[in-house]
């Protein structure tokens, strides 16, 4: 018996979960080399447009219109709201109509008989009408209020989560989209690459059967030329498998995107400044941060519902109408009686309910709730702190892709002046054919280079924008006191309850 009600004693105020206060951050936003700007430097909502790429845009927009997941999220947030309405109900008085009719024998020889046998074969008709029938609970401990407060909770979360995954599908959706691009320019590098490798090939053909180079240059050649074929249709799958990742993201089948990256415009690689108040605001900016604090305010109404079960609860029950019965199965001969001041009736019934012992039911009730709570408190700091780890991660990795792309294109222009000058050398006759076209296929190899860095740029800066937010602002203020469920003015009186053995 002591092992079991020790393994039943509730925990105590300092075991239980706390809130983290905002992370540090200030010197890994110093280091980043990212712009700070003012307060309100956020990502917009519709934060893709600073890409200024139109077709990305109508990408976006059918993805937000017909995504089957994101259907899904709505259909969970309208579920949600359904329920705030049904524990909003409870608040209120239920007042209902009633109305029952019975036809009845009593059997010759039944039970009712042998007590009284006048009562043996009688036919009866009776009915009710109640035209008013209310109950009410009256809410002395804010019960009802604490349920409708969880109900609220539950569906703000499912609403920052609908906003959660509106921000992953359009993240999604850019990443594939841009990824994608960044293949179609390879693609057009490969080709042309291709074709100029297969340009070597034939001139280091043609000076071997001149008898100018060995085999070697043939086979390095071809070696060099298959390279790039290979290079060519791994491009190229690239490019497919971006476009049906599109297709299944915006909701349609492989074929609708089949005809993307046909124009010229590029993405601009555009990152938000970094906001000066980062670490606070990002409770109101991150809609996964959001939820997780909502749904620590709802396990925190449902603490306070658990503590009301110890406490006494008063209920009404109020019905009027009127009833008549006659020992006969004419109906009309009962209407005669229903319908008169004769046959009216009430009853008002209050109820009283006080749990004395319910054998560590309401007890185990109530543990249960407080673990859920701490369970969503460690739930809100786990996702506080992996919000922050998002943040540092994608301004560090933007940084790292811009310098790379920097300098990638840094070397592309100095191998287009060194292809220049090797071109007025084979004008005045310094350089044969096959020298150009090898430092050609050089440059080529670099500008393949620079696509891939240009894409990782691009999709750097796509993760920057998912990790401040996408534009979501709809959070709770920062300064927002946290839920604090211990603070509750029943909880002395339900722990002297529980310290008497009750609940």
């Amino acid at each position: 018996m002591a092992l079991v009600l020790g393994g039943c004693a509730p925990t105590t105020q300092d075991e239980r979960a706390q809130f983290l206060g905002p992370p540090a951050m200030e010197g890994t936003i110093a280091r980043s080399g990212l712009k700070v700007a003012g307060e309100t430097a956020w990502p917009r909502d519709e934060w893709w447009r600073a890409f200024r790429s139109p077709e990305l845009d109508g990408v976006i927009d059918k993805a937000l219109r017909d995504n089957q997941s994101l259907k899904k999220a709505e259909d969970s947030l309208r579920s949600a709201d359904a329920m705030v309405q049904i524990a909003g109900a409870r608040l209120l008085p239920e007042v209902q109509a009633t109305f029952g009719m019975r036809q009845s024998r009593n059997p010759l020889h039944g039970v009712v008989a042998s007590y009284n046998p006048a009562q043996g074969g009688l036919e009866k008709t009776m009915a009710f009408l109640n035209p008013l029938a209310l109950t009410y609970e009256f809410d002395f401990w804010q019960k009802n209020r604490a349920l409708l407060d969880a109900a609220i909770g539950e569906s703000a979360a499912q609403e920052a989560e609908l906003e959660q995954a509106r921000l992953l599908l359009t993240a999604a959706v850019a990443r594939a989209y841009l990824r994608g691009y960044a293949a179609a320019r390879q693609l057009e590098a490969a080709r042309t690459l291709t074709r100029m490798r297969r340009d070597l090939v034939s001139l280091a053909e043609a000076r071997y059967g001149a008898g100018l180079d060995s085999l070697d240059g043939v086979q390095i050649a071809r070696a060099q030329s298959e390279i790039a074929v290979r290079r060519e249709a791994a491009a190229e799958a690239l490019v497919a498998l971006q476009k049906n990742a599109l297709a299944r993201l915006i909701g349609e089948g492989p074929d609708a995107t089949r005809n993307l990256y046909a124009g010229r415009g590029a993405p601009a690689p555009a990152a938000p400044p970094l906001p000066r108040s980062l670490p606070v605001e990002l409770l109101v900016h991150r809609p996964d941060l959001a939820a997780a604090l909502r749904r620590a305010e709802a396990a925190a109404a449902r603490v306070h519902v658990a503590k009301t079960l110890f406490l006494p609860s008063v209920d009404l029950a109020i019905t009027g109408g009127f009833e008549g019965s006659v020992t006969s199965t004419k109906i009309s001969k009962l209407a005669g009686y229903l319908f008169t001041p004769s046959a009216i009736g009430y009853a008002v019934s209050p109820g009283l309910r006080l749990p004395i012992f319910q054998g560590g039911r309401l007890s185990g009730n109530l543990e249960a709730q407080r673990a859920d709570f701490d369970q969503a408190v460690d739930s809100y700091n786990e996702t506080l702190l992996q919000a922050a780890q998002q943040v540092a991660d994608a301004s560090a990795n933007f940084k790292r892709a811009c310098a790379e792309y920097e300098a990638q294109s840094r070397f592309l222009r100095a191998a287009r002046t060194q292809y220049d000058l090797a071109q007025a050398r084979v004008s005045d006759g310094l350089k044969d054919r096959r020298e150009i076209v090898a430092q050609r296929a050089d440059l080529l190899e670099s500008g393949f280079a620079q696509r891939a860095l240009e894409g990782d740029r691009l999709i750097a800066a796509v993760d920057l924008y998912q990790a401040l937010g996408g534009g979501y602002a709809g959070g709770p203020p920062p300064d927002a006191p946290k839920p604090a469920p211990e603070a509750d003015p029943l909880t002395p009186a339900v722990e002297a309850i529980q310290s008497l053995g009750g609940g």
